[in-house]
């Protein structure tokens, strides 16, 4: 399957089969993945706890529960609890040194130099500044972003969920007082079609993107947009005909009692 149809089809999948296990390998494979994202400096500051329902404590799964979605989390088989340690960054100069040895920075007789006496000065000045939210969190997301492209290929479904119990988690779990928890992502086999209702709306292509200056909407070419199509980066838009009956069928499927929000 392309990547583009892998992008296309890769829905946020919120009803998810809570008898159904998730294969340790197959969490180890988006970790993987995760592992090798780009990562500004290479310092690698993501990082995860994951949670197996079948084995975590009933302490760490209630600190887990959220007011909004909570159904999600509840019905889940692995919560994925990824976070950003940013201690990672008081090894910036290691992490460089390990770049140029790769022959991935610099170049010249005199970089080993350059390095040592130029560029580790300049990071080591900004160290706190570069442990705040800002470019570690956007790497952190392409790490995330694999991880989810790796968990579709094999066949199960995720969604990306944020909780206002981000104190209560860390305790739960452990974390380091330098970890700032990024997202939770409920990870299993999905109960729903891959489809999940179909594409969600978005906002105009050109209210988003610009050319050169802010106000000039990059041009949208229709023939890339119809390629696209053919490819099934774009799939039908929601809502599609079927989809109050597939609820209506999941809620009862999975006891979900309510409106199914929380």
């Amino acid at each position: 399957m392309e990547l583009r149809e892998v992008i296309g089809r890769r829905r946020s999948i919120r009803f998810l089969l809570p008898h159904r296990p998730v294969e340790p390998e197959k969490i180890q494979r988006m970790l993987e993945a995760a592992r090798i994202a780009s990562h500004w400096g290479n310092v690698q500051s993501l990082r995860a706890v994951v949670v197996f329902r079948d084995s975590a404590t009933p302490e760490q799964l209630a600190a887990l529960q959220a007011p909004i979605a909570g159904f999600q989390i509840r019905l889940a088989p692995v919560v994925i609890v990824w976070y950003i340690d940013t201690a990672a960054v008081d090894e910036q100069s290691d992490r460089l040194r390990e770049l140029l040895a790769a022959g991935a920075l610099g170049f010249g007789e005199g970089k080993h130099d350059a390095l040592e006496k130029q560029l580790i000065p300049v990071f080591d000045s900004i160290r706190d500044k570069l442990k705040e939210p800002g470019l570690g969190e956007l790497d952190c997301g392409q790490g995330i972003a694999q991880a989810t492209l790796m968990a579709y290929e094999q066949g199960l479904g995720t969604c990306c969920l944020g909780s206002p119990n981000l104190d209560k988690i860390r305790a739960a779990l452990g974390l380091p007082d330098n970890g700032r928890v990024l997202l939770l992502q409920t990870v299993g086999y999905p109960a729903e079609s891959w489809e999940a209702g179909g594409q969600r709306p978005r906002q105009p292509f050109e209210d988003l993107f610009h050319m050169n200056a802010y106000g000039n909407p990059f041009p949208r070419d229709p023939e890339v947009v119809s390629e696209l199509t053919r490819d099934k980066l774009f799939t039908r838009p929601a809502p599609l005909p079927w989809r109050e009956a597939e609820l209506a069928y999941l809620q009862k499927a999975l006891g979900i009692k309510g409106h199914g929000l929380l």
